[in-house]
């Protein structure tokens, strides 16, 4: 028989049942919704863009239609996502993580347009989404902050007597962004200009605006944060704490639950100060505090994100609670199934993003084609992905291929079971962080538990040497078209019988990937190569300027990340080749870097 989840709607009528749940993304997190939206017993619609016909979030939902969008990213296009909704006779939407999950603007366009968002309110978004704001609601509730700027600051020069005033590091951090977006550090005067154009243009690019503010950049702290829920019933708990120290770009590659060697006492603390900031913006469903923790126990918060996290699954594997489910409870107007008794850490969970990067060129993301890809299992494990034999990571979208997540009845136990899940998973086609992962876990200060922020930066030892692979291109491995017949954008699953062909890689035999060069020009050559596929988003040297090896030349964006292309030589400029706006592929040329000897314009 299937549940029926009622929705409560804002005129006081009855409660309606939700029948429909449109799942506004892709990828594992699609997929993650769609199976515990149907072991609701919901109909499940998915939508998807150019090239994703045949996805696993796709595959897996009831219903699937092509977003009518010609915006180059169609999952940001709300008008066209609400007419999707609108054709497919959804009830509700859940937006996720990413693209749309943080928008009050997409919250309230759901609501006018009759359905039933899954997540907090358009308000509760809108105060959290602006960290200015944020800071000011957290200080008024009595959670305690970094020392920061109280608003925006407007230009290099004031972000410098800041600075000057407060002292250094400095963060530089985006008032309406999040995800490491828009975030760079000075650590002295002579790098807050070029800190604050940085965050300022990746914050206009990302979130249509490029407003910053400035914090005090603590050095070495813990990144930890607590998850709560909470119902429209008055119902707010904390449901245990993560750490997610181990970062790349302030963006996370490790996390664990419970956070280890913490104090109960500050545990707690940073739990009490996480619901009285949610019940400070009459906060219902999925949300996650961020903070800082130093070694002195003392803690600040960082910011909230408004949605369900990448990392959810080390506190659903400790609590045996599913975090999906209870948002899709709370936005019918359900109150949560448990309560603060019942939530009780059974032993530790590690989570490692598998990523398409090359983690010995700073984490550059490497798009491509999965060749061939095969999960781990056994005991304790859980695999959250899309990642399929064929599949691609497009080059518009974030780099994750897989989360692995590994379950122990203490930290040492999990550690182990993670490092024998990594050695089983396999995947070709891309580079990915995998062996990265192993490294980390293996060395002395994970076990110890000695892990901070800047981990990476004091153990340098952990980044392997730039890889020697050139990604798949999706077409040179003889894949499969799928097989549908789309009507009016409407996706429908089609059976043929008989043998069907296709050219390329025998079947069953993924082609190997290719492998060139890929190191940005080699040390005695003038050619400047880009290492990765992207979008040029700015140009930083001129024609005849000289740069040092290791100088930024051009800033290149891929899979939401910004990665600054560097001079491969010290030299003078002759030429650039890179075009602000223009697409770059590994191997293209950026610049040429000429001896300083004898050179004339």
């Amino acid at each position: 028989m299937a549940v029926i989840i009622a929705r409560m709607p804002t005129d006081g009528a009855q409660p309606t049942p939700i029948e429909a749940l449109l799942v506004a993304n892709r990828g594992e997190i699609a997929v993650r919704v769609i199976r515990a939206a149907r072991e609701l017993g919901l109909r499940t619609i998915a939508i998807y863009g150019e090239g994703e016909e045949d996805a696993l979030h796709v595959r897996l939902a009831d219903d699937a239609w092509r977003i009518p969008s010609e915006q180059p990213i169609p999952y940001l296009d709300i008008p066209a996502i609400i007419e999707v909704a609108r054709q497919s006779g959804a009830d509700a939407v859940h937006p996720g993580y990413g693209f749309l999950a943080e928008n009050a603007g997409f919250a309230r366009a759901c609501a006018e347009a009759g359905l039933t968002f899954v997540g907090p309110s358009p308000e509760a978004i809108a105060a959290m989404g602006d960290k200015i704001e944020a800071r000011r609601i957290a200080a008024a509730a009595g959670v305690p902050l970094v020392p920061g700027s109280g608003g925006p600051v407007a230009s290099p020069a004031e972000a410098l007597a800041w600075g000057e005033e407060h002292g250094y590091p400095v963060a530089v951090k985006a008032s309406g962004g999040g995800g490491g977006r828009g975030f760079r550090v000075a650590r002295g005067p002579e790098e807050m200009e070029a800190a604050f154009l940085g965050a300022s243009g990746e914050a206009a690019r990302s979130f249509a605006n490029p407003e910053v503010y400035l914090e005090r950049y603590l050095d070495e702290p813990r990144h930890v944060e607590i998850q709560i829920m909470a119902d429209a019933h008055g119902n707010v708990v904390a449901v245990g704490d993560r750490d997610c120290s181990i970062q790349r770009r302030h963006q996370k590659l490790i996390e664990e639950a419970p956070a280890p060697e913490i104090p109960e006492a500050t545990r707690q603390a940073m739990a009490a100060s996480a619901i009285a900031l949610a019940r400070a913006v009459d906060y219902r469903g999925a949300g996650t505090l961020e903070f800082l923790l130093d070694a002195g126990g003392d803690f600040a918060f960082l910011e909230m994100n408004t949605r369900i996290q990448v990392e959810h699954p080390v506190t659903e594997m400790t609590t045996g609670i599913d975090l999906v489910r209870e948002q899709l409870l709370v936005a019918s107007g359900e109150p949560l199934s448990f309560s603060a008794a019942d939530v009780t850490a059974r032993g530790h969970a590690i989570e490692c993003r598998i990523n398409a990067e090359d983690p010995g060129r700073a984490f550059a993301p490497m798009p491509g084609q999965i060749t061939h890809f095969r999960p781990p299992a056994g005991m304790g494990v859980r695999v959250d992905s899309a990642a399929v034999s064929g599949g691609e990571i497009p080059p518009a979208y974030d780099s994750l291929i897989a989360k692995v997540i590994a379950w122990g009845r203490d930290r040492a136990e999990a550690t182990a079971r993670m490092r024998r899940a990594l050695a089983e998973l396999e995947v070709e086609g891309v580079p990915t962080t995998r062996d990265f992962h192993l490294r980390v876990l293996e060395h002395p200060a994970w076990s110890e538990g000695r892990v901070s922020t800047t981990f990476l930066d004091a153990h340098p030892e952990l980044v392997p040497p730039p890889l020697d692979v050139t990604p798949t291109p999706a077409a040179a491995t003889g894949k499969p078209a799928a097989i549908v017949a789309e009507v009016d954008g409407h996706r429908f699953n089609v059976r043929l019988f008989g043998n069907i062909a296709a050219t390329g890689a025998p079947a069953g035999r993924p082609a190997a990937p290719s492998r060139t060069a890929t190191s940005g020009g080699a040390a005695n050559g003038t050619t400047l190569t880009s290492p990765i596929q992207g979008t040029v988003v700015r140009v930083v040297a001129s024609p005849g300027e000289r740069v040092e090896r290791g100088q930024t030349i051009c800033v290149v964006e891929a899979m939401k990340m910004e990665n600054d292309i560097a001079a491969h030589r010290d030299g003078v400029v002759r030429e650039i080749a890179a075009t602000v706006g223009a697409p770059v592929r590994v191997g293209d040329a950026v610049a040429e870097i000429v001896d300083a000897d004898g050179y004339t314009r």
